[in-house]
């Protein structure tokens, strides 16, 4: 009988493919830029994979968090705007962010606060996946929530049946990725949004990751050819000094001026209650910085109808308003079928729909969410 949330996600497990076998039935892990050496009956960083007899087990066949939301909501704003993401998460996380707003399943394992996910718990399979996300009109699946780096396996074994029903994947992740894991998982996925949490490395320890590693991550999808959005969650006394939005920005710049870059508004969750509550000043502040780096599309998130222009997609050409938004709802559209402003004709980087006509509009048709 089971008696544990250890035990129960023990079983909800296959043997991975990403790792290496080493000495004395030791194993390495390649699922994270951890790389965790992990001797036999130990887990790796995140807690939910682990060395069984020399083998590594990894989780699978079940979802702890399932929702249909408006595809803007991971946020990818260049990415099939009005149309709707199925995202499914698992448990685990390799990072430890005191002020993450999923901590109940990206803790699981690690902080026995968290432990009541275990009743989110719902087993599921990758054919399930693909008629819940016929049923909810749903065009991308999404692996979020927790880190989906640590589930690729899993993830790809849905994205397989995802690509074959004509629908398109992503991943919302830290960007702790390795070569490894980015050529398992890059034959499935098209997007690839980024959270770069801080410039400071030492805060980057703190939340249990390297700067570097999230660095060469978001490079090595880029140079990968997926597309890239990034997420900067701007926290006062944290990450929001002038100096560290303008290293930010002009890192981003470096790999390409057309990666949108988000800077979006905290508030105090689960661990973190001690800085105030983002306000509109500071993310204007840090969309203006983006802005001078040389970035072409910025956003200001999580503030719907508080920071103007920042909620909307502008050409670099002409500055003519192509997407008009609030909050994640479309409100106007623009961009020609072949991704072009209709103005001048300057290319809009980013995944367009064939037919603006399709675009949803006013959030209408959004369906319910998933239990």
């Amino acid at each position: 009988m089971t008696t544990s949330i250890g035990e129960l996600l023990d079983q909800l497990t296959v043997v991975g493919e990403l790792y290496e076998k080493l000495e004395n039935n030791a194993v390495r892990c390649f699922a994270c830029g951890h790389r965790c050496v992990i001797r036999e009956g130990r887990r790796g960083i995140c807690q939910v994979r682990f060395n069984e007899g020399g083998e590594l087990r990894v989780p699978h066949g079940y979802v702890a968090a399932l929702q249909c939301d408006p595809i803007e909501k991971k946020p990818f704003f260049h990415v099939m705007p009005g149309t709707n993401a199925l995202t499914f998460g698992m448990l685990g996380c390799d990072f430890h962010c005191g002020y993450c707003q999923n901590w109940l399943t990206s803790q699981a394992m690690r902080d026995p606060a968290s432990d009541v996910s275990v009743d989110y718990i719902r087993k599921m399979t990758p054919q399930e996946m693909v008629r819940l996300a016929h049923r909810t009109n749903a065009s991308t699946i999404v692996s979020s929530y927790n880190e989906p780096l640590i589930t690729s396996e899993w993830a790809v074994e849905i994205f397989k049946e995802a690509k074959k029903a004509g629908l398109m994947c992503a991943y919302v992740s830290n960007g702790n990725n390795t070569p490894e894991v980015m050529e398992y998982i890059r034959p499935y996925i098209s997007a690839y949004k980024v959270d770069l949490k801080c410039m400071q490395d030492k805060n980057y320890r703190k939340l249990g990751g390297v700067l570097q590693n999230t660095l060469d991550g978001i490079k090595r999808a880029h140079e990968m050819g997926l597309w890239v959005e990034i997420v900067t969650l701007t926290i006062p006394g944290f990450n929001d000094s002038n100096e560290e939005l303008w290293d930010a920005a002009r890192f981003i710049a470096g790999v390409s001026r057309d990666i949108p870059w988000h800077v979006t508004a905290f508030h105090k969750d689960y661990k973190m209650t001690d800085p105030d509550n983002t306000d509109a000043k500071t993310l204007l502040r840090a969309a203006e910085i983006g802005k001078e780096a040389g970035l072409r599309y910025v956003y200001a998130g999580n503030l719907p109808g508080q920071v103007g222009e920042y909620e909307d997609t502008f050409c670099h050409g002409c500055n003519h308003r192509l997407i008009r938004r609030r909050g994640y709802v479309i409100l106007a559209y623009h961009i020609t079928g072949e991704g072009t402003c209709p103005q001048c004709n300057t290319p809009v980087a980013g995944i367009w729909p064939k037919d603006p006509s399709q675009v949803v509009l006013n959030g209408l048709g959004m369906p319910l969410p998933v239990h």
